[in-house]
């Protein structure tokens, strides 16, 4: 499944240009987010990191729902996307603050026991591989599920932890092809930017192991200068530009491949007469 999905991936991206727009938009925003980051430091860079992630759930809800009705309009994709974004967005906040929740409560119950976060280290271990990288797993499909099959809130939730606990084998192959395809493109920008850099990173290469071992990325940010953000910044564009289209378009078709195959059962309610008819109720 996953093979097809990567298949229907290109046929759909190579026959639906508009599906590179929600790329162009969350590399534009991503790599202004860096600049505000250099330059105006973490307090007003996590304020925009809000700002711009409720834009870009239009775009790629948008995105979504071009790939459901094999659309090519990108006023259509504005228009699908306002239709479908608070379905998608408040779902999308129940499963961060359950997240967010459940790290608060060991951080109290941690307090409580005079625990501090060194002593408890093993315990957030747990909760990062135990509790948040399932549920991120089992209700990754929830966007989709709004989108594709026209689900509600908690609907759409429940139709994703149906949905990967009936593929789970397939579900894995599938989480495999993205940790390639995510891996592969991302080595291919930092070979590029390393290459853009190489001069000025070339003292890294004569680095002992102390010096590795202290050395921080503002000292990354300094020996590569103003023009080097820029750089950066150039980079990020162009690799958020095609990665966010190829994975959120494999997402929606693979999600569409497994849906063909499991149609949602309802029971029905009612009885046989003496004559062996069903009559619903």
């Amino acid at each position: 499944m996953s093979l097809a999905a990567f298949r229907d991936t290109i046929d759909v991206l190579t026959g639906s240009p508009v599906l590179w727009v929600p790329g162009l938009v969350c590399g534009l925003l991503t790599a202004v987010l860096w600049l505000v980051l250099i330059q105006s430091g973490t307090f007003f860079a996590s304020r925009l990191l809000v700002i711009f992630s409720l834009i870009e759930l239009l775009f790629i809800t948008g995105m979504l729902a071009v790939i459901k009705k094999n659309a090519t309009s990108l006023r259509g994709m504005l228009a699908d996307g306002a239709l479908y974004y608070f379905r998608v967005l408040v779902p999308t906040l129940v499963i961060v603050f359950s997240v967010l929740i459940t790290f608060i409560l060991v951080l109290l119950t941690l307090g409580l026991v005079g625990m501090n976060l060194e002593e408890g280290a093993g315990l957030f271990t747990f909760l990062s591989f135990g509790v948040v990288l399932p549920t991120v797993v089992l209700t990754f499909f929830y966007d989709t599920a709004v989108v594709f099959d026209e689900k509600k809130v908690f609907e759409s939730l429940e139709r994703s932890i149906d949905m990967v606990t009936r593929h789970l084998g397939e579900v894995l192959l599938f989480f495999a092809g993205c940790l390639l395809i995510l891996f592969s493109i991302s080595f291919a920008f930092m070979v590029i930017w390393t290459a853009f850099l190489s001069e000025r990173l070339e003292p890294i290469s004569t680095f002992n192991q102390t010096q590795i071992q202290s050395f921080s990325a503002d000292q990354i940010v300094v020996m590569i200068g103003s023009d080097g953000v820029l750089i950066t910044a150039f980079v990020i564009f162009c690799w958020m530009t095609i990665l966010i289209p190829i994975l959120y378009t494999y997402k929606a078709c693979f999600y569409r491949i497994i849906a063909d195959g499991t149609a949602p059962v309802q029971q029905q309610i009612g009885e046989y007469d003496n004559k062996g008819r069903w009559y619903k109720y």
